[in-house]
């Protein structure tokens, strides 16, 4: 199931995109100011984002940057009633993929949704390279210096989550949640696998009290 996080401070909007967007078997996580986006934002890895521009404490295109500037990916879709060149243009400085303008019919939202989370696997479907490390996510072969590395399962999923997220923080309960699909892991062995991803060549930051984050290369 695909997570998005929107940020929308219209309680009517808000609760009319959740059910739409539920009813269309997305995991939604909603709130009303860009604060709170920006905590939800460290805590669980997304799919998608979707931003409203007016939002309180910190507005659509402040948390868009913050979080470009922290490395973070996720393909962005601001909603706005903001129709002059500038806004439009700051948008994409900041790195949105897409916008959509109020008002807008749902099946329009549907369509910008799942074009970008598309877009989005698929740019990630053959090959990911970090420092002398290749990933292949279609055959879930590690190669190092063009030898192959025999990982367990569950490292394959780890490294695969750290190569998605490369400078961000993953909490140990996101890395639960992607390695053991949902399930409850162990810190003793997670400890174990950190260790032998850093082995391998991942530089990985063990952020105190938080999780981890494995840094640019």
């Amino acid at each position: 199931m695909k997570k998005i996080l929107l940020v929308e401070d219209d309680t009517v909007l808000g609760e009319t995109i959740v059910d739409i967007l539920e009813d269309e078997n997305y995991d939604i996580t909603w709130v009303k100011d860009g604060k709170k986006a920006l905590d939800k934002s460290f805590e669980h890895r997304y799919d998608l984002y979707l931003f409203d521009i007016n939002v309180p404490f910190i507005n659509g295109l402040e948390l868009l940057n913050d979080l470009r500037k922290s490395g973070d990916t996720t393909p962005a879709i601001f909603i706005t009633a903001k129709i002059d060149l500038e806004s439009f243009e700051r948008g994409f400085e900041v790195g949105a993929d897409d916008y959509i303008r109020k008002p807008f019919h749902m099946k329009e939202l549907l369509i910008r949704i799942n074009n970008q989370i598309q877009k989005s696997f698929s740019t990630h479907d053959t090959q990911v390279h970090y420092k002398n490390i290749l990933y292949n996510l279609e055959s879930q072969i590690v190669t190092k210096d063009d030898n192959v590395e025999h990982l367990t399962p569950t490292e394959v999923k780890l490294l695969e989550l750290f190569l998605k997220n490369i400078g961000r923080v993953i909490t140990k309960d996101e890395i639960f949640d992607f390695t053991h699909d949902g399930g409850i892991g162990s810190d003793s062995a997670l400890r174990v696998q950190i260790s032998r991803l850093k082995k391998l060549g991942l530089d990985i930051t063990n952020i105190r009290a938080i999780g981890y984050r494995c840094e640019k290369p």
